[in-house]
């Protein structure tokens, strides 16, 4: 049969008028060149084989010559028995034929909608070749203007109206977790209330559980999507809901990048003679850390791999940095005085 008409129009054999208007005006409106700036040559194709299936399956007679012929009957390559009248020609041979051809695929987008073009301002201009102005195909000015989104237009054989549906902004809300959670890695259940759109349009309150699955090492301002979770509109698209991870505060770390930190108070005496440093980890290990040097203010004790796990890789960690405020003794005899400023001076 060669070319399938029905296939380019994706309707079946027995397609009504309504189903071919239908079928066409979707997949004009899809593969009009002017709406297809990137693939205007594959575009271009598209159209014109849409609009010469439409305008052969629409028309009655057309449409019996394609059924029993094919398209090589349709173009005069073999000729129906018997036939006549103005749609069939003498080949000079005794033999007649069926004349068929297709007309501008613009005219019939023009016919059909009442206008040339809905997507003036992406090109136009004088003819089907230009690209200048504010339609491509000349003739009535574009409905869409410059923003296709969230214009209108009224067909005027399809007589519809058709909105470009605009998605709402996100939704954000902050997800509390302590450091425990994000060292470890946790489940979190949201439970949300939200509005839907049932099949006759009116809106329904329903509510959802959604899971978030905080990794490992995941940081303060990660986001996590969940994709037109928010409220159902009529002709808009749902925005999404997002959940930002924000850190409680922690009575014994705080993260500095993939590092924890903690101070620790110590005495003057530990500070210049050493001591020891009991922590619990925040998976729950009893970590013991010597201190043997001499800590001075600035100082801190490194235990490497003891922070936070790494986000792209949590078998990896960052390093715990003890720091120490040191206690200073608010008096000192005489005799204390003497004792340690003697063995000051006496230090190497």
């Amino acid at each position: 049969m060669g070319v399938d008409y029905y296939k380019i129009l994706q309707v079946d054999k027995s397609a009504k008028d309504d189903d071919l208007k239908k079928a066409y005006r979707k997949l004009a409106m899809k593969w009009h060149p002017d709406k297809n700036p990137n693939n205007k040559k594959e575009a271009e194709a598209k159209f014109k084989q849409i609009s010469e299936a439409y305008e052969v399956l629409s028309d009655p007679q057309k449409r019996a010559v394609y059924d029993q012929y094919g398209e090589e009957g349709l173009k005069g390559q073999v000729p129906p028995p018997g036939a006549g009248g103005p749609s069939f020609f003498s080949t000079g041979d005794g033999q007649t034929a069926f004349r068929f051809n297709p007309r501008n695929a613009d005219d019939i987008f023009s016919e059909f909608f009442g206008f040339s073009s809905p997507f003036g301002g992406m090109g136009g201009g004088g003819g089907s070749g230009g690209m200048t102005g504010g339609s491509r195909f000349g003739g009535m000015p574009s409905m869409f203007g410059d923003d296709i989104f969230g214009s209108m237009f009224r067909g005027g054989d399809a007589g519809m109206q058709y909105q470009q549906p605009r998605k709402a902004a996100p939704i954000e809300n902050n997800l509390p977790c302590t450091l425990e959670d994000l060292y470890k890695g946790t489940t979190k259940k949201m439970k949300i209330s939200r509005e839907i759109l049932d099949a006759s349009g009116k809106t329904a309150q329903v509510e959802e559980i959604l899971t978030i699955e905080v990794k490992p090492g995941w940081k303060k301002g990660t986001k996590i999507t969940f994709s037109e979770k928010g409220n159902e509109q009529p002709n808009g698209i749902p925005a999404d809901l997002v959940f930002i991870i924000d850190e409680k505060p922690h009575e014994v770390f705080t993260r500095e990048g993939n590092d924890l930190v903690t101070t620790q108070k110590i005495s003057l005496a530990e500070a210049l003679a050493g001591c020891t440093v009991q922590l619990r980890t925040l998976d729950g290990r009893q970590l013991t850390v010597p201190v043997t040097a001499v800590v001075h203010p600035a100082y801190e004790e490194v235990v490497p791999r003891e922070g936070m796990p790494l986000p792209k890789d949590p078998s990896k960690r960052g390093n715990l940095r003890i720091r120490f405020a040191i206690r200073f003794p608010t008096r000192l005899t005489a005799h204390q005085k003497k004792g340690i400023k003697k063995l000051l001076l006496s230090a190497p």
